[in-house]
């Protein structure tokens, strides 16, 4: 018999995997909670016409396609079955798919409810995506994401209020970051000065893979797309500016002194970074020109954040889309948003070994009846500790002390409650700390009170 599988770039979480997965979701959800972001949930699979032509060729290229329920093929003659483009027979078999990222959903919501919002929106979900990538070290195909977005504001205030959140949830982690922030006005006030204004989405998906594949693959990729090798070479020290972000931003006002659009991307990254400065992050805060975000729905300030102590890609990403709305019907609604990336968060904090113990532990007290009698004496006990808010079980089945420690063992639990005819006549607990092996009698509430303490 074939063993069973599951499908590349999924994977099963253990109890304990799922314990730190919670640890993740639970600070991300109250860092959102402190900022007065609501919670909502859209379903898994959206139509595709919702979906397609939001993220650009590429994005289209990763979604996941369901095919229609039945007999999906019902409807296609044998001609159209042997003559249409892989794509134009995808567009007939299949009206749904399942969601690529939380942001345009969200946007499909808030036109969807306008009458019911109150703006600004500040809202959160913390939901899985799907993207048919191919799988490798920290890119998944079914992976979540939490996002925070705020619509219907046009205020950068927003913007320093994301950029907290990102700083306040990573400090809680323990976890140094360097934010890295751009404008894609700014990159298009770069293409207009480099005389490609027209292959702005050509330029920023070739930059936006800058680290993966370096200078020359990226120059290579734009020569490709049709720039000139005049454009591209003149692009080259944009992409090299060194030095603080008050240094950048002087030479790029003098670079993009005759752009109109790069001159106000400049000036809204200037007033982020100003009050951001102001705040006293703990984290980094970067400059970095060659931050595109592929996605084409970007409009203003863009974020990605880097983990220092360990090589992993972006744990986070974000930015500001002036018009998201727009392509369902409700123009002129800005909205700005982040992105933490909560599986390469878990893997981050695996390899840097950053989960507090306590957020591992789910059973505190084991009760041990030797036999049925005791595991009947246990049971009102058992509710008492459970109601007094200390995480309890009792091993269910007739065994021997040696099987019943050896579960409290693999199980990680840290107290184990030994109960035999002498503890039910005196009215008493046997409690072994499985820590130190140290076994003392306690009356039930003394035992209550110390773990309760």
């Amino acid at each position: 018999m074939q063993k069973p599988s599951i499908p590349k770039g999924t994977r099963d979480f253990s109890p304990e995997e799922m314990a730190k997965r919670n640890y993740i979701f639970d600070t991300i959800r109250s860092v959102y909670h402190l900022y007065g972001f609501q919670q909502i949930e859209t379903p898994a699979m959206e139509n595709l016409s919702t979906l397609m032509g939001k993220y650009g060729e590429e994005g289209d290229k990763l979604l996941f396609k369901i095919l229609n329920s039945g007999d999906f093929i019902g409807g296609l003659n044998d001609a159209e079955k042997t003559s249409l483009s892989s794509i134009q027979l995808t567009n007939r078999i299949s009206e749904k798919g399942l969601r690529y990222d939380l942001t345009v959903p969200f946007a499909r919501y808030v036109v969807m409810h306008r009458n019911e919002i109150a703006f600004p929106f500040r809202r959160y979900q913390i939901q899985p995506v799907w993207r048919a990538d191919r799988p490798q070290k920290g890119r998944y195909r079914e992976f979540f994401q939490c996002d925070a977005d705020i619509v219907g504001s046009d205020s950068l205030i927003n913007e320093v209020e994301l950029i907290q959140i990102i700083d306040e949830v990573f400090k809680r982690f323990g976890l140094r970051v360097r934010i890295k922030l751009n404008n894609r006005k700014i990159l298009s006030g770069i293409a207009e000065w480099i005389g490609a204004s027209d292959r702005l989405t050509d330029i920023t998906v070739a930059i936006d893979k800058y680290e993966k594949i370096g200078a020359d693959l990226v120059n290579k990729e734009l020569l490709e797309k049709g720039l000139s090798e005049e454009a591209v070479q003149k692009l080259q020290p944009v992409l090299s500016l060194e030095g603080s972000a008050s240094e950048k931003f002087t030479q790029l006002k003098n670079i993009l002194r005759t752009s109109e659009v790069g001159q106000k991307g400049i000036d809204e990254l200037e007033t982020i970074f100003a009050h951001s400065e102001r705040l006293g992050l703990s984290a980094e805060l970067e400059l970095d020109l060659r931050l595109a975000r592929g996605l084409n729905y970007y409009t203003g300030a863009i974020l990605e954040v880097k983990a220092l102590d360990v090589e992993m890609g972006s744990i986070t990403g974000g930015g500001r889309y002036d018009n998201l709305t727009g392509v369902f019907g409700m123009p002129g609604v800005s909205g700005v948003g982040i992105s933490f990336g909560a599986d390469r968060i878990f893997d981050v904090l695996n390899q840097l070994d950053l989960y507090p113990k306590e957020a591992l532990h789910n059973t505190r007290l084991l009760f041990a009846p030797f036999g049925e009698a005791e595991a009947a004496w246990c049971l009102p006990l058992l509710k008492q500790f459970r109601q007094a808010g200390v995480s309890a079980e009792m091993y269910p089945d007739p065994a021997k002390m040696k099987k019943q420690m050896s579960y409290a063992d693999n199980r990680a639990i840290p107290y184990v409650a030994i109960v035999g005819t002498t503890e039910m006549e005196q009215g008493t607990i046997t409690v072994k700390n499985m820590q130190t092996g140290e076994q003392e009698t306690l009356k039930p509430e003394d035992l209550l009170h110390r773990l309760t303490q």
